[in-house]
């Protein structure tokens, strides 16, 4: 999820140095027109499955994160300066790098035992990833429940890394 961990950063240093950037992000439609046609562009493929699922995750998170940016800097709930938009970014960043990093390297150590058990939980649960997806797409509405939207990220991340370890390991 490189695309997605660099905007994260860039957002955060974005919200640190006030620059015009964040101010056109905040007020241009458009942007919030390419970030919702993206989000559901990676949803319908995420289903369909016909686009590698790094790809997909990579695309569906970085657009939802714009998609968050955009409509929660500009509610009245939160000031200009509010620390939900330094630390959020910055804690997508790293859960993103750690998932990433950590579920990677241990491919190798997984038996065939284990890995069809994996794949077993992963064919019979009901958290499909468009399933995740249309969830934390659903989280962004809440806006007096400003933890709901971290919440299920981190769940999306644990998704994709399991979708990423099964699909290597293949």
């Amino acid at each position: 999820m490189p695309l997605f961990i660099i905007l994260s950063l860039a957002l955060t240093y974005l919200v640190h140095t006030d620059s015009h950037w964040q101010q056109m992000l905040i007020s241009s439609p458009a942007v919030l027109y390419v970030s919702s046609t993206l989000a559901a562009v990676s949803l319908i493929a995420s289903a369909f499955k016909k686009i590698p699922l790094e790809i997909i995750y990579d695309v569906f998170s970085s657009s939802v994160l714009i998609i968050w940016f955009y409509y929660w800097k500009s509610i009245p709930l939160f000031k200009e300066d509010s620390p939900i938009f330094f630390f959020f970014p910055v804690y997508f960043s790293l859960m993103a790098a750690f998932v990433s990093a950590f579920f990677s390297s241990q491919k190798q150590q997984f038996d065939a035992e284990s890995f069809r058990q994996m794949q077993a939980i992963s064919k019979r649960s009901r958290l499909q990833p468009w399933v995740v997806m249309l969830c934390v797409l659903g989280s962004l509405a809440w806006y007096d429940n400003y933890l709901l939207f971290p919440t299920i990220m981190t769940l999306l991340f644990a998704r994709f890394a399991l979708s990423n370890l099964l699909q290597e390991n293949n």
